[in-house]
């Protein structure tokens, strides 16, 4: 299996309803370090995420993986969301119908639906209906159906926008998880905390533009912009 990394954007714009809410956004995200998406409500952080991920078209500009035909094989790239969607199943069923979908054969789908319960520490609720799950273990099961795709890049939304501080940690942990088996992370928050403990990259977000990369540690001993600056100290608006 070639390289799906790095993805590219090339001077990337969304516009929806006559407002901008990504303005030229050129990078590129490379294997390796966690990547965080860093910015107040509103600065277009999801909507970036969605387009990285193919569920929207940019404006203008051109988002591009280094292998364009696997676009969207969620055998190569995942996503979950703020508010998982639950399907009508139990929770090993919401685990193996994403790997059905995806053409594992049934053995196969069995044996990685529990191992990735179990990973997520979720075994136990195998025959659970997934939608009367609690918040925390519903996100929990989220990450579980991503990894048993076993991805090459997982992108996850405010993970733990909806969690309480308990759910959080234990979120946060099968990410640091999930990372260390060699899944790249690209993640959205605007909560400077978990920036600090998860990032190794910032890429932070300001009213549609990118205004500012790099290495966790400079970006919060040094920030270079006025933005990130306030930011830190919390004095930009959250929405």
């Amino acid at each position: 299996m070639s390289a799906l990394l790095p993805l590219r954007l090339h001077d990337v714009s969304y516009t929806a309803g006559g407002r901008t809410i990504l303005d030229r956004i050129d990078t590129e995200i490379a294997a390796g370090p966690r990547t965080v998406i860093l910015g107040a409500n509103g600065a277009g952080k999801s909507v970036l995420m969605r387009l990285c991920h193919g569920l929207l078209k940019p404006s203008s500009g051109a988002v591009e993986w280094a292998e364009a035909e696997i676009r969207g094989d969620p055998r190569r790239q995942a996503m979950v969301f703020q508010r998982p969607v639950m399907l009508r199943r139990s929770a090993l069923a919401n685990v193996t119908y994403a790997l059905k979908a995806a053409g594992l054969p049934r053995h196969e789908r069995m044996l990685r639906g529990r191992g990735a319960l179990e990973s997520v520490g979720l075994l136990g609720l195998a025959d659970h209906p997934a939608r009367v799950l609690s918040g925390g273990e519903q996100q929990r099961l989220a990450l579980a159906r991503a990894w048993a795709l076993r991805p090459e890049v997982l992108f996850l939304d405010e993970p733990t926008a909806n969690l309480d501080p308990s759910a959080t940690r234990e979120v946060e942990g099968i990410i640091g998880a999930i990372h260390a088996v060699g899944t790249k992370i690209v993640m959205t928050t605007h909560n400077l905390g978990q920036a600090r403990r998860l990032a190794d990259e910032v890429l932070f977000l300001h009213q549609g533009r990118l205004v500012e990369r790099s290495p966790v540690e400079t970006f919060f001993a040094k920030p270079a912009s006025g933005e990130a600056r306030a930011f830190i100290k919390g004095e930009l608006p959250w929405a």
